[in-house]
């Protein structure tokens, strides 16, 4: 016994020394964004980037610990040999036109694009199960996808990682434009966050906020990079982005001052503790050129100018890790604000509710000499209660003409006039000024066709219906409340009697 006591002391001092004296730093980092553009139609759309790098080469160590990296995905890179994995989740389409260039598009619906590893011997196989087993990772509808809807593309998908060959045999693409993105798909993608959505920018990923949004997209990207600048070794990069595109009038807000807390229903309070890096960006680029229009609060600290997509961009930055950015209160609420409305146009829009008021839009602009202008508005059918139709349903619905009122300049000066002696037509004409006159049009109604149902199959569930009740169960009802009597006969009158006179005269018995 006195033998063995120094031999555990010399194992508690390696054990000591390994975690206290050499203890190795982490191999693995993470690094969080959220960037917020004020778009040209009034909208805000917001952009979540989570970057978790491990400096580790999965596909040749023997990995059993993980930290900051999913492991999840971690045996899907080993046990598929995968190259690299994009995954996206979109619901709705981005409007180039009004919103200008996405950070990163993605098709409506689900996409999926896999490079694997020149290892792999049955790629339709690993693809077949890889994008079975994503399905249950991410609660979507991937297991759909098969030889019909899979394609092998030459030119259109590049690696954006490392690379060493483009061998396109390797690369299988798949779409699913049915898919519908919900709760069920962004859950399961925030627990793959290393703060989940417990602190950090994730504490504004609501998801009743999110999905009630002109546009939601949620990402998952995998790749190889360089670990350092002369890439003699490789580590691996988890990207997982969300793009949202607030809409003032979808909010019911109608207004186009924004916060953090308008749109998220939540603050930021603290960074991840996990991530090296914690930011939000605001692009306050027609701050700076509009004569300083728009208004940010807080004042940024710091700013940040580079060339996005082609153009000059200029970036407030809030770095959380500055406990200068978080006040006292732990509380940052980014807000944005117009100091003035745009000179060429006021948007009056006023949405409808169902069987309670029509939607209404107004728009004050000024339109140039010789010029044609287009208003172009954007609907969904939708089927009525069937007692909501009218009597000539397939002949389409009629929406009320729109009103156009307008100054017109005036060719000459209008004489002043005494409006009761002047003749009645020229009373119906109101000059606002000597040098224009006031003019309202009036458009054709719109005629619109909605899907109608089969209204022979409601009259026949009628027909029989009442069929049913007037045999079945007006019967049964009345053998149910009629009452029986039992007539008694009746003694009989004059002629009975003289009938029983007679007959006993004869001595024959009564009747």
């Amino acid at each position: 016994m006195a033998a063995a006591v120094p031999l555990c002391l010399v194992v508690l001092l390696l054990l000591g020394l390994g975690s206290w004296g050499y203890a190795e730093p982490p191999r693995d980092s993470l690094r969080e964004e959220l960037v917020i553009t004020p778009l040209p139609s009034g909208d805000v759309a917001a952009t979540f980037q989570f970057r978790t790098r491990w400096d580790s080469d999965l596909q040749q160590e023997e990995v059993s610990h993980y930290r900051l990296f999913p492991k999840a995905l971690g045996q899907l890179i080993s046990k598929y040999s995968l190259r690299e994995l994009h995954l996206s989740l979109t619901q709705g389409f981005w409007r180039t036109r009004y919103w200008g260039p996405p950070f990163l598009q993605a098709p409506s619906g689900a996409e999926l694009w896999v490079w694997f590893q020149d290892t792999i011997t049955d790629v339709d196989e690993s693809w077949k199960e890889l994008s079975n087993v994503l399905s249950g990772i991410f609660c979507a509808s991937l297991n759909f996808i098969d030889s019909t809807n899979t394609v092998t593309p030459t030119a259109s998908f590049k690696p954006l990682g490392l690379a060493n060959g483009t061998d396109h045999f390797f690369l299988r693409y798949a779409v699913l434009p049915r898919e519908v993105v919900c709760t069920e798909n962004l859950t399961p993608w925030k627990k793959l966050l290393p703060c989940s959505s417990k602190a950090g920018l994730s504490m504004l990923l609501k998801a009743d906020r999110l999905f009630h949004t002109s546009y939601h997209s949620q990402a998952v990207h995998i790749r190889p990079v360089c670990r350092n600048a002369v890439c003699t070794s490789v580590s691996w990069e988890l990207r997982q982005t969300l793009s949202v595109v607030f809409d003032a009038f979808v909010t019911g807000q109608g207004k186009k001052d924004w916060s953090l807390f308008r749109m998220f229903s939540r603050t930021l309070t603290e960074p991840c503790p996990l991530a090296s890096e914690s930011r939000v960006y605001v692009d306050i680029t027609s701050y700076r050129q509009d004569n300083e229009t728009l208004e940010v609060n807080p004042p940024p600290l710091t700013t940040y100018q580079d060339v996005i997509l082609g153009t000059r961009k200029t970036y407030a930055v809030y770095d959380l890790l500055d406990t200068a950015v978080v006040n006292s209160s732990r509380n940052l609420n980014l807000q944005l604000k117009w100091k003035k409305p745009p000179e060429n146009g006021y948007i009056h829009y006023q949405p409808a509710q169902d069987r309670l008021q029509p939607h209404l839009l107004e728009m004050l602009i000024q339109l140039p000499a010789n010029s044609v202008t287009k208003v172009s508005i954007q609907f969904e059918r939708a089927l009525l209660k069937w007692t909501e139709y009218t009597p000539d349903p397939n002949h389409g619905f009629y929406v009320s003409p729109s009103v156009l009122s307008a100054l017109v300049p005036s060719l000459v000066a209008a004489k002043p006039v005494d409006w009761e002696e002047s003749p009645l037509f020229n009373s119906l004409f109101p000059v606002s000024d000597s040098s224009s006159y006031f003019v309202r049009l009036y458009t054709e109604p719109l005629l619109v066709s909605l899907p109608t149902p089969d209204f022979s199959m409601p009259y026949n569930v009628i027909c029989l219906t009442c069929t049913v009740v007037a045999v079945c169960y007006g019967s049964f009802y009345n053998l149910l409340t009629r009452t029986f009597y039992i007539e008694e006969p009746k003694t009989g009158g004059l002629v009975k009697k003289l009938a029983n006179l007679i007959r006993r005269a004869r001595g024959v018995p009564p009747l």
